[in-house]
């Protein structure tokens, strides 16, 4: 059996603030259909290779490639266009708005009608609610689709930006550190979640996590950064307990069941 075709692809990225080497050098590969972590020690260079990959900042060297295209210099709204969606560490939402006025500010863009001066027609008005259900239903958010984000747990608000980010109908979603801050029973939540959006919609899905328990439970394959470049790659069984990454990420004394 073939491996899948390579759908986002980075080739000696390097991306430097002042005189520090956010990330050097680094190659990175992501197939179709994929779950695939990337994790490492605060400092690693995890998010600033994320803005490299989504184009909230253009590398000083190497390539980023999507579905075969070279995207190094695209736009990040463009890359959105193409069918990357992204989290960020923080959520990305409007919390004075409700659930369902937050997501239908993406639906909208994806009709490309925010910047219309026209009420959309009846038709239109009826997709973008099946839509909106669609999204809610994905995320399992049905009875809090009139809620304030602002009131929501810190795990609602998560699963509203995941939802978010899926108003585009992304190839590739990018989660960066999707479970911070989450108790375990959130934790669970978008584990599950995020598991069967990958079944169901055959998304490709790349993250950046600090609980391995997370990673060992969800990840297909493992990238370990450490001060900007790669240091380990492979299926998280191997990457998990190679002692590498227990001295640089882990500690010593930790064992991850993988």
């Amino acid at each position: 059996m073939s491996a899948a075709p390579v759908i986002l692809e980075a080739t000696g990225v390097r991306l430097a603030f002042g005189g520090v080497r956010a990330v050097d050098g680094v190659d990175l590969r992501v197939r179709e259909r994929e779950i695939a972590a990337l994790i490492g020690p605060n400092g690693a260079g995890k998010t600033s290779l994320f803005n490299a990959l989504t184009g909230f900042f253009y590398p000083d060297a190497g390539t980023v490639r999507f579905r075969g295209e070279d995207v190094t210099r695209m736009p990040n709204w463009q890359r959105i266009s193409r069918g990357i969606g992204r989290t960020f560490q923080s959520p990305s939402i409007f919390p004075e708005m409700s659930v369902a006025q937050n997501l239908t500010i993406g639906i909208q863009s994806s009709f490309r009608l925010s910047l219309s001066l026209r009420p959309p027609s009846a038709g239109r008005r009826r997709e973008l609610e099946a839509r909106l259900v669609e999204l809610l239903g994905f995320v399992k958010l049905e009875r809090l689709r009139d809620r304030q984000v602002a009131e929501l747990s810190h795990g609602d608000q998560r699963l509203v930006e995941i939802a978010m980010s899926l108003s585009t109908s992304p190839k590739l979603i990018m989660l960066d550190e999707p479970t911070a801050g989450l108790a375990e029973a959130d934790t669970s939540r978008i584990l599950s979640i995020v598991r069967d959006l990958h079944d169901r919609l055959g998304l490709t899905v790349l993250f950046v996590e600090h609980n391995m328990r997370f990673v060992a439970a969800l990840a297909q394959t493992v990238t370990m950064m450490d001060r900007g470049r790669v240091l380990l790659d492979g299926p998280p069984s191997v990457v998990l307990k190679d002692p590498r990454a227990r001295d640089a990420y882990l500690g010593a004394e930790e064992s991850v069941r993988a």
